[in-house]
């Protein structure tokens, strides 16, 4: 008789809190109303199948499909994959294994012999290393020339020309985040792959993550990576509560500070994708949406203008992350479209 009793409570209190989640979607979906017809109204240039997330620091506040997409879609994020890679090495320097202001002659010996001795791992994560890069094109960045190794890949740069003194200029490749990566492998005697997966991926549940590609050659860390709009959320969400998610601690506040910390002045942009105007740049592929004239300030917003489409946004000052998540390829992006999605959200008193 008792043990009826406390099936039939357990059977109420699971209909209870499933009304009640119910109630809570649907009061969430009318609060963002607005901004869900922003979003349908701008699919011709956001991408016809698309996936959004809205997200507090532990809270899903609102999800949509549009089109042909759902929860589990994995798709290329572009230039928003060095957020992977930047939260790597952050670890590295968390642990005491490196620096950001550590050389990287003392890792990788070759680039002594072309004279770049100069160059840290920092200058690499901020597209300052000095070494000779072509003009931005589109096609620049996402092809990639075919490597056996990430190593043989980091070793060919060391032999380009001199463009310019490191730290001085910022031109945008995908060469600083593969070195900084390179350096990683060499530093735990990991691949970069595994060591993402075992050291970020994995305790963030990122199931549906990973740096690949169709013919096995080593994916780009700049460009490389798939994931689906619900992974890339818990990221995000990881990096907005100062470095620990779920109770899995992947990066101290201090990392985070770092990635929120503004490296430059905007005069020091000389080639950058134009989707980036008028942003400044904190590390690693992440940028803040306030052009900040003072290096070491702190953004309050920073975001991925990924050229394949995805845009990952964190706010700190309102406190959520925004994803929109297109399936494939939409060309480069307009910034005012995603600005104007912000600018909606941030009217909805969440």
């Amino acid at each position: 008789m008792m043990s009826r009793k406390i099936k039939f409570n357990c059977l109420k209190f699971s209909l209870v809190a499933g009304f009640m989640l119910f109630v809570q979607i649907v009061f969430a979906q009318g609060k963002f109303a607005d901004f869900e017809s922003t979003v349908d109204a701008r699919r011709k240039s956001l991408g016809n199948d698309l996936m959004v997330y809205i997200a507090n620091k532990d809270t899903i506040l609102y999800q949509k499909a549009f089109g042909d997409m759902n929860v589990r879609t994995q798709a290329p994020v572009g230039a928003a994959s060095a957020w992977f890679t930047t939260a790597l090495v952050l670890q590295l320097v968390d642990e005491g294994k490196i620096s950001l202001d550590d050389k990287i002659v003392q890792y990788l010996p070759i680039y002594g012999s072309y004279a770049k001795n100069y160059v840290t791992i920092r200058h690499c994560l901020t597209h300052m290393t000095g070494i000779q890069t072509d003009p931005f094109k589109t096609a620049s960045v996402t092809a990639k020339q075919k490597f056996e190794s990430l190593e043989e890949e980091v070793n060919s740069y060391a032999k380009k020309e001199i463009q310019t003194n490191a730290g001085e200029e910022f031109r945008y490749s995908n060469m600083g985040p593969s070195i900084a990566a390179r350096i990683v492998e060499i530093v735990t005697k990991k691949k970069f792959e595994q060591l993402l997966r075992q050291r970020i991926f994995s305790p963030l549940g990122m199931r549906n993550t990973a740096f690949v590609t169709e013919d096995g050659t080593p994916a780009s860390p700049s460009t490389g990576a798939k994931t689906t709009a619900a992974d890339m959320t818990r990221f995000l969400q990881m990096i907005l509560n100062g470095g620990t998610l779920n109770g899995k601690k992947i990066l101290s506040p201090e990392a985070v500070a770092e990635m929120r910390k503004i490296q430059f002045a905007s005069e020091k942009i000389k080639n950058a994708p134009k989707t980036m105007n008028g942003f400044s740049y904190t590390l690693g592929g992440i940028w803040s949406t306030d052009l900040v004239e003072e290096p070491g300030a702190t953004a309050s917003v920073l975001v991925s203008p990924a050229l394949l489409g995805a845009w990952p946004m964190i706010d700190f000052k309102r406190g959520y992350v925004l994803v929109v998540f297109p399936k494939s390829f939409t060309g480069e992006q307009n910034q005012n479209e995603y600005l104007r999605l912000k600018e909606v959200l941030d009217q909805a008193r969440f």
